[in-house]
């Protein structure tokens, strides 16, 4: 008997001990988003166009031999709560060039999936890092909008969606209604960009995911 109810008891606080056991983070593909219009995205499915199984933490977008200032952006993507890395996440990146055209067409128009020949993939490493090595794009001949680079993101197990591009806060266009109207979608896109002995441009920006 006394053997009996030992047993029964070691199973209550076996039991009571398993219920109390924190559960896994929710599937990314159960969180809802909570920005009105987050999937809304046009060009989105190029972020889709790479496996991560083919793709690196670092990234070199623009063809070879392209003309313009080396500019190297690197950082890393978080999730929703800023602080716990988030590996496994594909960025899609595309920009104008040093002339701030977009060289496949040949004129400042559009901007969209197509236009973008300096244009990248990469997955974040288990740290959450990502790291793109580019030129330093110009704004568009006609002015008005800062020089930027276009990021769109794929969470595995989730629909892409867009960033706040990459600009940079030396740049004359930034003003402060453009600073007013940002999104904030993965936190600001504002950069502050140094540039090393060797004449490279660098910026870092640290990405938070969406809800």
């Amino acid at each position: 008997m006394r053997t009996s109810s030992v047993v029964t008891l070691m199973f209550i606080l076996s039991g009571s001990a398993c219920s109390q056991t924190p559960q896994p983070e929710a599937s990314k593909a159960a969180r809802q988003p909570t920005r009105p219009g987050l999937y809304q995205c046009e060009g989105c499915e190029a972020a889709t166009e790479r496996s991560p199984d083919e793709l690196d933490w670092q990234a070199d977008l623009p063809p070879t031999g392209e003309p313009g200032e080396r500019l190297v952006l690197a950082g890393r993507v978080l999730m929703p709560d800023g602080e716990t890395p988030a590996p496994g996440v594909v960025l899609y990146l595309h920009q104008t060039n040093a002339e701030g055209l977009y060289r496949s067409i040949l004129t400042t128009s559009g901007g969209g999936r197509g236009d973008g020949i300096i244009e990248g993939w990469l997955v974040t490493d288990a740290a959450g890092r990502y790291e793109i090595t580019t030129i330093k794009p110009a704004p568009y001949p006609r002015g008005g909008m800062p020089a930027h680079v276009h990021v769109y993101v794929k969470e595995p197990e989730r629909r892409p969606y867009y960033l706040d591009d990459f600009v940079f806060e030396s740049d004359q266009y930034l003003t402060p209604a453009y600073r007013a109207d940002q999104e904030l979608r993965g936190g600001s896109g504002i950069i502050q960009l140094t540039r090393d002995s060797d004449g490279v441009w660098r910026g870092h920006r640290d990405v938070v995911l969406e809800w």
